[in-house]
């Protein structure tokens, strides 16, 4: 799950000979994919939406149409919260499931991805515009791994016996806590979606998840392999649709009992209020990121030029744990520009079913201009802009690898979140000082840290604010990390046991005893 395991080695690429072998050996995406799913998925069924509505999907790459896919409004939301509370019923084949069973489910779901996984990349490339080769080894890696970890869990979440004062016998209980709402990002949709359906089945909740309008069809079709792994009507329900309607719906539902949320901070908020003027529902976000990368002048520079790449301009840009502001050491600072501008420039975009492709589009003529118009504030404000900034003369929402450099911390590329294929790189001169600017932010997601020094690796790493800081690496998420961020960047923990906690209830039973033996 890192963003480095797929690169073409720069020898081979440049060898025509070296570069057709590789290819030849690496899997193709299916032609013409037909789209099969495009209703709603609520019970184990393929609904039209309860306004006869529908909403257009389009290919980032062309700006064409893709499909028309049902339009979940708050009806449907009701309806899906309806079937995902008698599937949580007190007595009802779900709840009376051992819990075995329920890792068996999940197990045989994630057999079901690795069946169908080039198919499943196929159709997150041509509906997200990531390309095809990363999408495979990457994205559905990941899915399948997540499903698996989760597997695994099922029947280890458990309590503890708790020896307490007086003739008492006490215990705890993991219960889970009830219909969980899920509303998945659009950058990582098939990869969010197992991050957040592996722990909720796990635990034994119910789920009513929407996809990203932008990015619905690998979300739908896992409600067909939901259907055909055995998980019983309702406790999966599957609704794609929009933000200020199936996601306000999802948001404010007195039915549902928890929502996890993956997305911008700006909208997070938003999540956390209507969850507070609800129900008070339990909250997770996984929010925006203004990441930190630090190199110091003893670090491997080509090891930290390349990481600093990648932690930027994986999947486009759009990525929470970009690393967009990277601060160099004044003595390596020229050098590091410098061959961050060639690397730059040697980044390959084009269509994401081109094997030698490596960057796509960004996701919508919305997104890319507005990344367009964070650089024209980086030019406006006085950065140096080395290489890149403008779109690209394609169809399609493409955008070149950008470049910054002489930038201060008080422009608006330093601080806000980007989003994009923007690589901002400042200069500083002492420990002290890196770690102050570092933290000057209101987001905590990721940091990293390039060094050969061991204590300057450990200062950096425990004075990080920031949910996961990475040593000489970038983009290193693994399914039994946890993950998640400090301040502004979200609430709660995904992945590893710590993302299990996230959705379940613990509950403390004490009964009275004759007489109590140690």
């Amino acid at each position: 799950m890192t963003s480095s395991q797929i690169q073409i080695p720069a020898e081979v690429k440049t060898d025509p000979a070296a570069l057709m072998a590789s290819l030849q050996l690496m899997p193709s995406p299916v032609p013409n994919p037909e789209i099969q799913y495009t209703k709603i998925f609520i019970n184990n069924e393929w609904q039209d939406s309860v306004s006869g509505k529908v909403f257009p999907v389009y290919n980032p790459a062309t700006g064409e149409q893709i499909c028309e896919v049902q339009e979940a409004e708050k009806a449907d939301v009701d309806k899906a919260v309806q079937a995902a509370r008698l599937a949580f019923s007190f007595g009802s084949v779900w709840r009376r499931m051992d819990a075995s069973e329920r890792g068996r489910l999940l197990s045989k779901l994630a057999d079901l991805v690795e069946r169908d996984s080039v198919y499943l990349a196929t159709i997150e490339s041509l509906d997200s515009g990531k390309p095809f080769l990363p999408t495979l080894f990457v994205d559905l890696q990941g899915t399948i791994k997540t499903l698996r970890y989760f597997a695994g869990y099922a029947d280890k979440v458990h309590g503890t016996s708790i020896p307490m004062d007086g003739e008492y016998l006490t215990f705890t209980r993991h219960e889970p806590i009830g219909v969980c709402g899920q509303i998945i990002p659009w950058n990582f949709p098939l990869m969010m979606t197992a991050w957040k359906l592996g722990p909720a089945l796990a635990c034994g909740n119910t789920v009513v998840l929407k996809p990203a309008e932008q990015t619905p069809l690998t979300g739908l079709y896992m409600g067909a392999l939901i259907k055909e792994a055995g998980f019983p009507p309702g406790v999966i329900n599957i609704l794609p649709g929009f933000g200020p309607t199936a996601g306000a719906a999802i948001a404010s539902h007195m039915g549902i009992d928890k929502v996890a949320f993956t997305g911008s901070t700006e909208v997070g908020k938003l999540i956390q209020e209507a969850a507070g003027k609800s129900n008070l529902k339990r909250v997770t976000l996984e929010l925006g990121g203004k990441n930190p990368n630090i190199i110091f002048a003893d670090a491997d520079l080509d090891l930290a030029v390349e990481q600093a790449h990648q932690g930027v301009f994986f999947n486009a840009g759009q990525c929470c744990t970009a690393g967009s502001r990277i601060f160099v050491e004044e003595p390596i600072y020229d050098e590091f520009v410098r061959r961050s501008v060639e690397r730059a420039k040697r980044r390959i975009l084009g269509s994401p079913f081109d094997p030698t492709t490596e960057q796509g589009p960004q996701i919508s003529q919305e997104q890319q201009n507005r990344v367009l118009e964070f650089i024209q504030s980086g030019i406006s404000e006085g950065a140096k802009l080395e290489c890149g900034g403008k779109a690209l003369g394609l169809k399609g929402f493409f955008i070149e690898p950008t470049v910054f450099s002489n930038v201060r911390d008080d422009m608006r590329i330093a601080k806000e979140e980007i989003f994009g294929p923007v690589q901002q790189i400042m200069k500083f001169k002492t420990i002290e000082e890196v770690i102050e600017r570092a933290n000057n932010t209101d987001y905590g997601l990721v940091a990293a840290v390039f060094t050969n020094d061991i204590n300057k690796a450990m200062t950096i790493s425990t004075a990080m604010q920031a949910g996961t800081v990475w040593i000489n690496c970038f983009n290193a998420l693994s399914t039994q990390c946890p993950f998640g961020g400090y301040k502004m960047s979200g609430n709660g923990r995904e992945l590893g046991e710590s993302g299990l906690k996230e959705y379940s209830e613990v509950k403390t039973i004490t009964m009275k005893m004759i007489a109590k033996n140690s």
